[in-house]
Order: C-alpha cells, then structure tokens, then sequence
C-alpha cells in the first residue's frame, strides 16, 4: 500500500520507531512540474493531523503518496516504521475526495464488496463487521437502499464506513466533509476525536477552518510545502496571539511564507 523508497534515509537517532507515519525530505513532480518540495512530517499515534490549503497546494497528492497511489521522486515515507511497499489493508482506511461507491448496489452491498476487497473473506466473520459498522456510522435507514438513490451526504457516510470496514489503526481522508450540512459535519468531527481517543490515527485534508480547528496538529500548505505544522493554538501565538482567528493566522504564515 505504500510507496517504495527511490532513495533511502534512515530514522533519525532520537525518534522511536514506528509512528504511525513519518515523510522526510519527500518530493513529488509530474514531468517538469514541482507539486511536493521539502516534505517532513512526524503524526503520533491517537493524532487528527490536518492539512489546510487552497486547491492546488498539495494536500491529495501528499495522501495519494502516503497510501502508495503514487510514488515519490526522492525522500522517505514510513508506515508503522516499514519504508518498503507492503500490504496495510489490515492497518489503514482510505476515504478519497470523490466516492467509489458502486450505485446500482445498495449500502450494504457496497461495504460488503470492499470489505471483501480488504481481505475479510470469512462469511460470519465480514457480516459481522458490516453490520457493526453500519450500526456506527448510523446508515441502518438505508442499509437495503441503493447508492444511487442517497443523497450526497449519505453517500459520503458510506464512503466513511468503507474506510472503517477493517478496523484500522491509521485513517487517511482527503476532504471528507465537503458538501455536509452542518449537523452531518458535526456528527462526522464527533465520531473522529471518539475513534482518535481510542488511539486511532487520523490524517484529514481541508480548505476549510471549520474542520481545521478540530485537529490536534494542523498542517499549513502552500504550493507543495509545508510551511507550518503545530496544534492550532500554537499555530495561533506563532502568527500574533490570542486576539488572531485561526483563519488570520493561516493567511500571516502564508503571506510571509518564501
């Protein structure tokens, strides 16, 4: 699921591996196009990290190279300490910007398929984990409805129940709350700091401060680069202190960014 290593670094001498991820000195292009430059990161275990940046600033290709949807062009990225490509579907959830939810099946069929496709094939084993998460992520109502009959907010819980399907200790999500309502965005954020708390590990792309303000650790990007990276109270004091909104702070390190 991860990316091999074009070229190989070691772990710094005072970290203990593994964290559930770290990116070091990581760069990514598409031919002659610069999209990652310079990228480290170090997420903790029970962390939401967010990442915040316009369209364009890097957030879905980072999460495209930390799941192995693409590979670097130079720099490390580690999974639970393993810089090799190995198979994490029993380790890590993925939910994309735009669903692959199968419409003509309904709710349940659609978990039930890529709970497959993670390797759940024991029968009782995988009815079992599709019902419980059905009951989790609230989707018994539609459970026997077809994905081309809910609305797109449904269908984003769908997609969030997929990524669960298997349990999994680190959750990537590429703007997971984009057109919710506000109550379906609150309930989305309330299930997120549960899981976090059970020690789960959440890495979540935005561009928008609503859902910023809940992460533990906040990543500001700005063409490919992260240009700041702490928890929003600390991002808060770095841009002028306690009389600044988030926002404001945000638009301070950018502007000043190189």
């Amino acid at each position: 699921m991860i990316s091999d290593n074009p070229t190989p670094l070691s772990f710094p001498s005072n970290l203990k591996p593994p964290l559930p991820v770290l990116v070091k000195s990581l760069n990514f292009s598409y031919g002659n196009n610069k999209i990652l430059t310079d990228v480290d990161l170090e997420i903790p275990t029970g962390c939401i990290q967010g990442l915040l940046g316009s369209n364009g600033a890097g957030k879905t290709t980072l999460i495209n190279l930390l799941v192995g949807k693409l590979k670097p062009n130079s720099g490390l990225i580690s999974i639970f300490g393993v810089t090799t490509r190995t198979d994490f579907s029993n380790k890590i959830g993925y939910m994309p910007q735009k669903n692959a939810l199968y419409e003509t099946l309904t709710t349940k069929e659609n978990i039930d398929f890529f709970a497959r496709m993670q390797g759940i094939a024991n029968k009782k084993v995988r009815n079992n984990s599709v019902e419980d998460i059905i009951e989790k992520v609230k989707l018994t109502d539609t459970a026997n409805i077809s994905v081309s009959k809910l609305s797109g907010g449904m269908k984003q819980r769908v997609s969030l129940a997929i990524s669960l399907i298997n349990d999994p200790n680190l959750l990537f999500m590429d703007e997971p709350t984009v057109g919710l309502d506000p109550e379906l965005r609150a309930y989305f954020w309330n299930y997120f700091q549960e899981i976090s708390e059970k020690g789960k590990t959440l890495i979540i792309s935005t561009h928008t401060m609503d859902d910023a303000v809940h992460c533990k650790k906040l990543g500001f990007m700005k063409s490919g680069r992260i240009i700041a990276n702490d928890s929003p109270v600390e991002l808060l004091k770095i841009a002028g202190g306690k009389n600044i909104s988030l926002e404001k702070s945000f638009l301070h390190l950018y502007r000043n960014a190189p």
